[in-house]
């Protein structure tokens, strides 16, 4: 088999894992959640996307590895655990941590789609070795990553929502 086949199979598998892990044991304690709560769980997962600078460390990944790719990856992911990280130090100035939880996931998911885009332009399934040991964070961490903000997504909306319905529509402030 292939690199390019094993690496895009080990991607689909990833999020195959994660969705029925998801479902089965993480979106029910979020629903649950009173939302504040569960975007809190949803950034402290994120807040530790400072790792992703491991991208441009020089002896972690090979020298073929697209340029391109692992600078884009590394300051993607490190902006958007910084304001995951904001968000939970403002946890008690509401506004504050609402802004921070829209942005992280916001940031969040623009870099991954785009890291799938250059991942794609530069070939990436074809020297995916050389992504040494890297290798784990597209396979296993970011489809969780890319669930949880779908995730949190769909609770920031449903949140909006229920207030415009509490309200009548009224927006108050």
């Amino acid at each position: 088999m292939s690199p390019q086949i094993i690496f895009l199979l080990h991607l689909g598998l990833g999020y195959v894992a994660w969705l029925l892990c998801f479902g089965a044991y993480i979106w029910p304690e979020l629903k649950r959640m009173e939302t504040f709560q569960a975007q809190r769980a949803i950034a402290t997962l994120h807040s530790f996307r400072f790792f992703g600078l491991v991208f441009i460390l020089p002896g972690v990944i090979g020298r073929s590895l697209p340029a391109g790719f692992g600078t884009f990856a590394a300051y993607g992911d490190f902006a958007t655990g910084v304001l995951a990280l904001l968000a939970l130090m403002t946890v008690r100035v509401r506004p504050l941590f609402w802004t921070f939880v829209v942005a992280f996931n916001v940031m969040g998911a623009v870099d991954i789609l785009v890291d799938y885009h250059h991942g794609i332009s530069f070939g990436l399934p074809q020297v995916a070795g050389e992504l040494g040991a890297t290798y784990a964070i597209p396979i296993i961490y970011v489809p969780l990553l890319m669930i949880t903000h779908g995730a949190a997504f769909y609770l920031l909306l449903r949140q909006a929502k229920e207030s415009r319905e509490f309200t009548g529509g009224v927006v108050t402030r």
